[in-house]
């Protein structure tokens, strides 16, 4: 897939234009981080562990809050590539109601995949190579259920680096994006089974969402990349 220049659809779901090329101005502003992205990024691009030996072919996260920040974007990513393939051959069957929520979620994690390629900027990891070989996008029960997979995965994902971000208007970024994850989440598992948004295998006996590691998370990602990512260089808690 070549994303070397990735665009927005022209129209989003409500008909109304959206810009053919989101900048990262715009982004940092709309979540209240112009003033300070430039300087947090800066001043964690030099935080490096030499400890650690990247195995050839790799791409390399990075450390600290960068690498984190790289980490959500390898997920958006993929999460747009699987959304944008969904709508560009919708399975058979598909409702008008489908086609309109599950093309909200392709413009959300669209948006999500630019406004981190914007903030990083030249520290962002390079677009990814995605493998959907194991998903049959003529079935519902199959895209439904590998969408269900991404966005558990997303939340849970979110919920686990919270806690590695130095940052505090990046854990307000990581708020505010995961949330509207779980949206997400909510709505494909109504789509495949009604009442079964909130049930126990994401939801904790304390009424908490679930978190992962990063090293899980890229586990199960892996399915779906032919992109190798390393995470060695990530803060552990």
């Amino acid at each position: 897939m070549d994303n070397k220049n990735t665009y927005l659809p022209s129209r989003g779901n409500n008909d109304l234009p959206l810009p053919a090329m989101l900048g990262r101005r715009k982004f940092l502003s709309y979540l209240g981080l112009a003033a300070t992205s430039a300087t947090v990024i800066a001043a964690c691009s030099n935080d490096k562990n030499d400890n650690n030996t990247m195995p050839p072919g790799s791409i390399d996260l990075g450390t600290g809050d960068i690498g984190i920040l790289n980490y959500a974007y390898a997920l958006e990513q993929l999460e747009a590539a699987f959304y944008t393939q969904v709508m560009a051959s919708p399975f058979s069957g598909i409702t008008a109601n489908e086609q309109s929520l599950l093309t909200d979620i392709r413009d959300h994690e669209i948006a999500h995949r630019e406004f981190f390629k914007a903030a990083l900027g030249t520290m962002a990891i390079k677009n990814l190579e995605v493998n959907f070989s194991s998903v049959n996008f003529g079935s519902r029960d199959s895209v439904l259920a590998t969408a269900k997979a991404f966005e558990d995965l997303g939340v849970s994902a979110y919920n686990g680096a919270g806690q590695l971000l130095k940052d505090s208007n990046y854990l307000l970024l990581a708020g505010k994006i995961v949330s509207v994850e779980a949206r997400h989440a909510a709505l494909i598992r109504d789509l495949i089974s009604n009442g079964s948004f909130a049930d126990s295998t994401v939801i904790n006996a304390n009424g908490l969402d679930l978190a992962s590691k990063p090293a899980d998370v890229l586990m199960t990602a892996s399915t779906f990349l032919k992109s190798k990512l390393y995470a060695g260089n990530l803060p552990t808690p």
